[in-house]
């Protein structure tokens, strides 16, 4: 199994930027495909973008498409959210998740291992 913790996550304002790191130690992570997702107070978890093993193929939600970037570091068992343009309606707790398989996957209940989350505010 893999352990997933977030950092990165704080108060931002609208227009800005951040990078939210996942850490995953345990299993080798490079078996491992990366989900990001988000939950907003009163809404359901949101799928983000994914990221496969090697980190050569992406897919991206439509909705931050342009503005998200999923990047990983197999070397340092770590992968990267890039946040940029900022929007109050990014503001959410965001998560990392991790699963094996052969294609992205966009729904929550298909990654088995999740991180404790790291909370994003963007202030208009």
């Amino acid at each position: 199994q893999v352990q997933l913790v977030e950092s990165g996550g704080g108060l931002v304002q609208a227009g800005g930027s951040l990078r939210l790191s996942c850490a995953a130690s345990g299993r080798s992570f490079n078996t491992y495909r990366v989900g990001w997702f988000r939950q907003a107070p009163g809404k359901e978890r949101e799928f983000v973008g994914a990221i496969n093993y090697s980190g050569d193929s992406t897919y991206y939600a439509d909705s931050v498409k342009g503005r998200f970037t999923i990047s990983r570091d197999n070397a340092k068992n770590t992968a990267y959210l890039q946040i940029n343009s900022l929007k109050p309606e990014d503001t959410a707790v965001y998560y990392c998740a991790a699963r094996a398989g052969l294609r992205h996957s966009t729904v929550v209940s298909a990654y088995r291992y999740w991180g404790q989350g790291t909370q994003v505010t963007v202030s208009s």
